[in-house]
């Protein structure tokens, strides 16, 4: 299947640590990885294909776009991504339309996660 015109079809992200990478994003989301050399690594099974590259540069949190995942459960996502190695930067906070909580990943790219508004909050 061809992409198609004017969508988001790739992301790339910083690459500071292959092996924390696959780690973590296998452990709490079930990405799987594949190695282009030393300096590559792309993911699969995010619904967008992307990849981490060591030749990008991390830069403070929030300086660049943000990654927002979707998650079904929160709460049982926010305690993966502590249990796997992320730094939680925000807690689970209420928006228009859902929750969501922000993680910083091995690389020291932050990344969200948002979900429906669960029962209580309506």
């Amino acid at each position: 299947m061809s992409p198609t015109n004017y969508t988001i079809n790739y992301l790339e992200l910083p690459l500071t640590d292959t092996e924390a990478t696959r780690s973590f994003y296998s452990s709490t989301f079930g990405w799987e990885f594949q190695d282009w050399g030393p300096d590559y690594l792309t993911f699969s099974g995010a619904e967008v294909a992307g990849g981490f590259n060591r030749e990008r540069k991390p830069s403070d949190p929030g300086a660049g776009p943000l990654i927002v995942l979707f998650a079904d459960d929160l709460e049982s996502t926010q305690q993966a991504a502590g249990a796997n190695g992320a730094r939680i930067s925000r807690e689970i906070y209420g928006f228009p339309g859902g929750r969501r909580f922000h993680f910083i990943d091995p690389n020291g790219n932050e990344i969200a996660v948002w979900g429906e508004a669960s029962e209580e909050a309506q």
